[in-house]
């Protein structure tokens, strides 16, 4: 089993800037993939970035050049840079991890006002 324990989010205008950390903890596998998804309302949820316990990351296009995800394997933490943001990016963002089991967390609300 694994905790996801997510931190971060809130309201913020349109241009500003939030961190989102998620932090994971029992039974984990050395290769794993942890990263971040987001659902809009009346919408289907969407992958936003994630990364591999190797280092590798992948971002969806509409935050490409604003958002950056980072990870720090000693305490199983990952973390989400989010700059320029836009009332688009409003949505609620969801912790994923990912090893051979899918886990999600909570979820935290991105709120950003034009």
């Amino acid at each position: 089993q694994v905790q996801l324990v997510e931190s971060g989010g809130g309201l913020v205008q349109a241009g500003g800037s939030l961190r989102l950390s998620c932090a994971a903890s029992g039974s984990i596998f050395r290769f794993n993939v942890m990263g971040w998804y987001r659902q809009a309302p009346g919408k289907q949820r969407e992958l936003v970035a994630v990364i591999a316990s190797g280092g590798t990351s992948n971002y969806a296009d509409s935050v490409k050049g604003r958002f950056t995800i980072s990870r720090d394997n000693t305490k199983n933490t990952v973390f989400l840079q989010m700059n320029g943001l836009k009332p688009e990016d409003t949505a609620v963002y969801y912790c994923n991890f990912f090893d051979v089991r899918v886990y999600w967390g909570q979820g935290t609300q991105v709120t950003v006002s034009s």
